[in-house]
């Protein structure tokens, strides 16, 4: 009998909360609060959070997030492939070095 592979084995999860900002149950403004990631390149920081926000823009006018007035907190966890997540390093670094 064979077992799927978890997806724990060759993928990474991060954790990054936003904040969406509502005014008269209209979204006005999503922001980046922090992305929990401590081994995370400046890069990969944007391109994990840069996720994040395009996530939680698709998420602003679920019926669970939207609120009359007030700042509503969104927990979002990206999950993302351990070679896609090393290739985002390798990106930066092949930019700067035909930049040189």
């Amino acid at each position: 009998m064979g077992f799927s592979q978890g997806y724990a084995k060759d993928s990474l999860q991060i954790k990054v909360y936003t904040e969406i900002e509502y005014k008269n149950r209209e979204a006005k403004d999503i922001k980046l609060i922090k992305v929990f990631c401590d081994y995370c390149s400046d890069a990969q920081i944007s391109k994990i959070g840069y996720g994040a926000l395009l996530r939680a823009h698709d998420e602003r006018y679920l019926p669970e997030n939207v609120l009359v007035n007030g700042t509503k907190k969104l927990a979002i966890i990206i999950r993302i492939s351990k070679e896609d997540f090393a290739a985002i390093t390798n990106e930066t670094e092949d930019n700067k070095n035909q930049k040189r």
